[in-house]
């Protein structure tokens, strides 16, 4: 380790000498510089795009001058600028891309100062045929794999059509068909990643390279299942940052790209409308989208696009969570709550984009992005408070008797709305051989509770009830044999209980960019980046226990007729919702304000990052090497009410400065176009989550659990050292094997930890606090094969897989010991992790069935007793989806995911230690695409 960071700090030297060597030149060479990629002689730039036969922009393509070997590589748009040769005459371009026969092109002497369009045919054979005609898996396959390979750095690429091809309604779901990449699920939809076994805080989430606010005021980990996935254009997880790029991705930097109207030529129109069944369901669900895009003008020099989404779920997961606690007897459960959810989820998003390209040499545009996720939940509960009784003689780790326990019986109606806006400007100027490039952009995400309403009854029998964890799964409880439950009569009004929550973050950001090509090898790139961050959380809390609360109606005179049911436990009958919202509408003005916890929940902060690189590439033959340096400060403060226990209100301050450098190496060696080596010395950050470091408390109950989170501001932010290498072999005519291994020596990582105490006068409530470790490490490999097997005979040449698989390693080292323990692993971080499909696609037909698996991983770690550490159980899910081209650009398809239904399984040290176990059910959708 200590070999480690010095080898660090001797790399930020050598980045510091070849900034400033490469800067010296960049300086007197400013006005007459030339680039030829290694070339000795130079002369004019060409510019140009490259579309397929549909006029579809085709990014990734390597654009090769012959004779002299210059070259360049489309972007997006299909665009390239490659250098000449000084004496006049035709120029011959060699266009190399996978999945397509190298072609060449000449220019004629008389165009080489004006743009060229060119248009790239499909490959001849039938069977393997890639022109777009709908949303080919295998032309989306190409546009990925194209890109991967022309990168400077190790990047994975998800086309959008390529997303289409997977029932992933949105980007969390559509980032773990990537490798190295795993999903934290919420009632069986992805929300957060961990890339490479690492926290989702430790992947920065930017659209269109301008970074977007977590809703969410307790992390930083943006909620991906707020944006839909049939709104973007690629899905871009960098592995290995490079200089001009933010540092706080430890793990690695997820880009969403929009649309541009610029990706196809001239009118594109594209659709999808579908509906769905669920088993754990109610109802049907619709998803679909629609995006327009036209160029216009003169000479079409400028571009609109449009494009929007809208989805509805309605599903019924069941759900079952038991509390375990440590009691004289050893480990008990002390809580256990039968969850019964009817939960409606909205999804509506949308982007626009106004570009102008007068010529090749100067781009502006204007872009914004719109998501609003509402998740309108009612949730059925029956509790057991075990720890309200008395434990009896006997009991073992896996059954036990209580006399004397509680039965309540709870509706709760929640409503949560996330949203994300973004806006940005910008301009990119060509000036020479250089470029300069300028944005400006705002982003604002919220999270609010319109509803966070419950109503509890407590039955007045206190019965002798046991269970019986033979099964960990589906324990059995003797209360579904007497039914005490069931005995309506005894059930009284114990409370009302009502939140709102309210958390809003917003960032400003102004970056510039320049690169500067300085002799025939070298571009030297600089510039700088300042980003503001406002958070504010605010919340309230009421409760009302006197009997003036009490509904006119009894417990039998709110429930409907429907039943309610957790697998094979009858829970009774469901509470009416319309009577439900009309007690809480008519209770809510009256009920107690709750104090402190309205008040010590609460923190605002302000955060002001400015970073600033430089960076010298170098280019000959096959060998790219860049070296640079980013220095980033950052200031942060914060504020949160402080009471004491007189009552006395205080404003409580944090405050936190620090300046870190970030040296970089990178090497992409080509020893062929196809052949590819690629290695890079790094350095990045991750800060803390705001509420960890803001000087608040926030207190939440559930039943009778009280947990407690204590901000830190002391808490310092992880740095990581980071080596990273990798081969890849591109395979003609489309596919792809690859090795990649990471190496990340950790200082200061951040850990919450938990133990029992005692808070306001309440024992037995589980205190969280974050703390950093002095050390860490994480490491781990990545296989990846991806191939079409066109080579096979007849339609069997239809036939491809994809298949990825990444081992991963960590842990953390404190001073101090816990529970005799002073080595833990890192939460979130999966040893296994893997995916594995295979495709058929030929003539209109197309279908793949693709499976994805992570093993276990911790969640939660509780200092005071290693048995009682949280962790979510590995789970594997198996999708199906195919599809059929009826006519040109009119595609029908039909999706089943999680028809495994795999249930999410959370336990506390040994599997058979159940705290949650949650089904979700399957889903079958269908519907139609439209693409012209």
């Amino acid at each position: 380790m200590p070999i480690v960071r010095s080898g660090f700090r001797g790399l930020a030297g050598a980045s510091l000498i070849a900034v400033a060597l490469a800067s010296v030149p960049a300086l007197a060479m400013a006005e007459d510089a030339t680039v030829t990629a290694g070339v000795p002689v130079a002369g004019p730039i060409l510019s140009g795009r490259i579309y397929d036969a549909n006029g579809v922009a085709l990014p990734g393509a390597r654009v090769v001058v012959e004779g002299t070997g210059a070259q360049a590589t489309t972007n997006l748009q299909g665009e390239f600028s490659v250098i000449t040769p000084d004496a006049p005459g035709d120029v011959t371009l060699l266009i190399d891309y996978l999945g397509r026969p190298s072609v060449t092109h000449v220019v004629p002497a008389a165009d080489r100062g004006r743009p060229v369009s060119l248009n790239l045919p499909a490959a001849s054979d039938v069977g393997s045929d890639i022109v777009v005609t709908g949303a080919s898996l295998l032309d989306n396959t190409a546009r990925a794999l194209n890109q991967q390979r022309t990168a400077d750095n190790t990047v994975t690429i998800i086309s959008s059509d390529a997303i289409g091809r997977f029932p992933d309604p949105n980007i969390a779901e559509a980032l773990q068909r990537a490798p190295g990449v795993g999903i934290e699920r919420d009632q069986g939809e992805g929300r957060y990643i961990n890339v490479r076994g690492a926290p989702s805080e430790w992947s920065a989430v930017s659209v269109d390279g301008i970074q977007i606010p977590s809703v969410d005021p307790n992390t930083r980990a943006v909620d991906l299942d707020t944006l839909p996935s049939d709104i973007v254009a690629n899905l871009e997880v960098t592995k290995s940052l490079l200089p001009y790029q933010d540092a706080d991705s430890i793990a690695g930097a997820v880009n969403i790209t929009t649309r541009s109207p610029f990706d196809r030529r001239g009118f594109a129109l594209t659709g999808m409308a579908g509906a769905s069944y669920n088993q754990y369901g109610k109802g049907h669900d619709y998803r679909g989208s629609a995006a327009v895009s036209d160029t216009f003008g003169p000479d079409r020099q400028f571009g609109l696009l449009l494009s929007g989404s809208y989805s509805m779920t309605h599903r019924q997961p069941d759900n079952v969570e038991n509390t375990w606690s440590q009691t004289p007897a050893g480990l008990r459960v002390t809580e256990t709550l039968f969850k019964d959810y009817d939960t409606k989820r909205q999804r509506i998003a949308g982007t626009g984009a106004f570009e102008w390209r007068p010529s090749d040499q100067t781009h502006a545009w204007v872009r914004g992005t719109y998501a609003r996720f509402e998740d309108d939940e009612f949730r059925d509960r029956i509790g057991i408070l075990w720890s309200e009784g008395t434990l009896q003689a006997g009991s073992t780790d896996r059954t036990a008797t209580y006399r004397n326990t509680r039965i309540e019986k709870q509706v709760r109606h929640r409503k949560q709305v996330n949203e994300i806006w973004s806006a940005t400007a910008g301009i990119e100027q060509r000036l020479g051989e250089g470029t300069i490039r300028a944005d400006v952009a705002y982003s604002e995400s919220s999270q609010t509770y319109p509803r966070r309403d419950e109503l509890l009854f407590r039955s007045t029998l206190r019965p002798t009830l046991s269970y019986d964890f033979s099964d960990a799964d589906l324990p059995s409880y003797s209360l579904f044999t007497t039914k005490e439950h069931l005995q309506l009569g005894t059930y009284g009004f114990r409370e009302n209980a009502y939140r709102s929550n309210t958390t809003k973050n917003d960032e400003l950001t102004l970056a510039v960019r320049s690169e500067l090509p300085v002799g025939d090898l070298v571009t030297f790139s600089t510039g700088g980046k300042y980003r503001e961050r406002h958070i504010n959380a605010d919340e309230e809390r009421f409760r009302d226990r006197r009997a003036s609360a009490a509904p006119t109606q009894s417990l039998a005179g709110l429930l409907s007729d429907e039943d309610s049911r957790n697998f094979g436990y009858d829970l009774g009958k469901r509470f009416d919702t319309g009577l439900a919202d009309a007690y809480f509408d008519a209770t809510k003005a009256a009920s107690e304000r709750r104090l402190p916890q309205s008040l010590t929940a609460d923190y605002v902060a302000e955060e002001k990052i400015l970073g600033l690189f430089g960076m010298a590439k170098y280019v000959k033959d096959g060998t790219t090497l860049i070296a640079g340096l980013r220095v980033e400060t950052t200031d942060f403060e914060s504020e949160a009410p402080s009471v004491s226990r007189t009552g006395a209100v205080t404003t409580a301050r944090g405050h936190n400065g620090y300046a870190d450098f970030f040296p970089n190496l990178t090497l992409r060696q080509a020893f062929t176009p196809n052949l590819i080596l690629r290695g890079a010395l790094s350095r990045a950050i991750n800060r803390p989550n705001f509420p960890q470091i803001a000087p608040r408390v926030l207190e939440t109950s559930e039943g009778n659990t009280v947990r407690v989170e204590f901000g830190n501001p002391d808490l310092k932010p992880t740095l990581s050292n980071n080596v990273d290498a990798g081969l890849e072999y591109y395979i003609r005519p489309l596919g792809v094997i690859s090795v990649n291994g990471f190496y990340k020596d950790l200082s200061d990582y951040r850990y919450t930890l938990n133990t029992v105490g005692v808070y306001n006068g309440v024992g037995g409530a589980i205190l969280s606090r974050p703390i950093n470790a002095r050390k860490g490490e994480l490491y781990g490999v990545e296989l990846n094969w991806q191939q079409h097997f066109s080579f096979l005979p007849g339609v069997l040449s239809g036939l491809g897989v994809f298949a990825n698989y990444t081992y991963t390693q960590g842990h953390a080292t404190f001073d101090g010991t816990y529970a005799g323990r002073s080595r833990f692993a890192l939460p979130g971080q999966s040893t296994h992790m893997w995916n594995a499909s295979v495709f058929y696609e030929r003539g209109p037909v197309n279908v793949r069935v693709a499976y994805t698996k992570r093993s276990n991983y911790l969640d939660e770690i509780n200092a005071d007793n290693p048995a009682l550490d949280l962790y979510w159980e590995g789970r594997g899910q198996l999708d199906v989806t195919g599809s059929v081209q009826l006519a040109h650009g009119i595609n029908l398809f039909a999706e089943g995911k999680n028809l495994t239904n795999t249930p999410g399984v959370r336990y506390f040290g040994e599997r058979f230690r159940t705290y949650e176990y949650e089904k979700f059910g399957y889903t079958l959708f269908g519907g139609v695409r439209v693409k012209l």
